[in-house]
């Protein structure tokens, strides 16, 4: 029996077909509407001993995907119309020999398809610009939001000398706000404003106060970071159960569980054709949906070493300066956790990803594992060493 291999081939899903990235080229594979596979083939061109640095090569790992994922799924979407029906010139141009499902299937490389229609830099620049919009109003300012009314911030104790002026007395909630303080400490620290329920002493005595809370209001760190991130959990799910139940993105999840079967078949040393593709799982431990999981889960603990500030666009981007790094840990995590699959500790640590790929993945037929097959023959190298994890 031959030895197993682990690749560090992966790709993703696009439309109707299977972008595939191997160590020295990508290659999409897209099923054209007249049935035909067409492939679109690209050299990597960024090279360099970088690559080879721990988190570093996360890092950019994070970014490079994001560019190539996109600029894949725009190449595929040329073919069809944004209802997912093939497009008109395509239609005009089959009306005789359509190839059924069963025909062999013309593969085109890059020299031979039509460039004109590719996506423009600053075409792919919007579309970036976009996605990132979304995602950040989606997995960080509304997580933060939510986490700042369920954590509730903390009364605290406040020694209180010299003058003040009450800037403000609440009948209701029997809070009274002072400010002009001349001597204010709690841990050594002096704040403008503090609300208090209680007594205040006279403008020249002093007095302990047992209940206060500042205009910049402290909340447990940890608690609100925990929060923070299942609020993100629960929306990652719930918007990939929502769009699951999409007809389009069904079959873009088809497709995903495609590359996910090719990819195992590839690993175990078996011919890659439907029949030996088709028979394994399409759940694989080192999916991008894994990958996602342990960044929302490291954040836990970045953020709570680095603390957080009471003004949201502050505290915003302050994550969002760390999310890079972030995604760097989380790439040697999951490298790590790669290379050690059948360690039941990091199957256990694996579990909640393999779960998820059961909204991101279905099963596939024939023809769209033909798709996921004739991408990564386009990309697996001559050297079989190349591509080792």
């Amino acid at each position: 029996m031959k030895e197993k291999k682990i690749t560090s081939i992966g790709g993703q899903a696009v439309i109707e077909g299977v972008m595939m990235r191997g160590p020295f080229k990508t290659a999409v594979a897209v099923r054209k509407p007249d049935g035909e596979i067409i492939i679109k083939e690209t050299e990597n061109k960024v090279k360099g001993n970088f690559r080879k640095i721990p988190i570093l090569r996360g890092i950019f790992g994070f970014v490079n995907s994001m560019v190539i994922g996109i600029n894949a799924l725009m190449f595929s979407a040329q073919f069809y119309e944004e209802d997912g029906s093939p497009k008109q010139e395509e239609n005009d141009s089959k009306n005789e020999g359509k190839a059924s499902d069963n025909d062999e299937k013309k593969v085109e490389d890059k020299s031979k398809s039509d460039t004109s229609n590719e996506l423009s830099g600053f075409a792919l620049f919007l579309t970036l610009a976009s996605s990132l919009a979304i995602s950040i109003g989606l997995f960080f300012v509304l997580p933060n939001l939510i986490a700042s009314l369920i954590v509730p911030a903390e009364e605290e104790a406040f020694y209180v000398s010299g003058d003040y002026s009450v800037i403000a007395n609440n009948q209701n909630s029997g809070e009274v706000a002072i400010t002009n303080v001349a001597t204010l400490t709690q841990d050594g620290q002096n704040e403008d404003n503090i609300y208090i329920s209680g007594e205040i002493a006279n403008s020249s005595g002093d007095t302990k106060l047992i209940a206060a809370t500042t205009d910049k209001p402290r909340r447990n760190n940890v608690l609100y970071n925990v929060v923070e991130s299942i609020v993100k959990i629960c929306i990652f799910i719930g918007y990939l159960a929502l769009v699951s139940q999409m007809k389009d993105i069904k079959r873009v999840f088809e497709y995903h569980g495609a590359e996910h079967k090719t990819i195992f078949c590839y690993e175990n040393r078996e011919e890659l054709t439907p029949e030996n593709v088709i028979k394994y799982k399409r759940f694989h431990p080192r999916c991008g949906t894994s990958f996602l999981l342990f960044v929302i889960i490291i954040s836990i603990i970045f953020y709570s070493i680095v603390g957080r500030h009471e003004n949201l666009l502050i505290n915003v981007a302050i994550r969002l300066a760390l999310l890079p790094l972030i995604a760097g840990v989380s790439y040697e995590i999951i490298r790590f956790a790669g290379k050690h699959a059948d360690n039941k500790i990091i199957s256990i640590l694996n579990k909640p990803g393999m779960l998820l790929q059961r909204l991101t993945t279905r099963e596939p037929d024939k023809t769209q594992i033909e798709c996921a097959i004739a991408a990564l023959k386009a990309v697996m190298p001559e050297d079989e060493k190349a591509d080792q994890w």
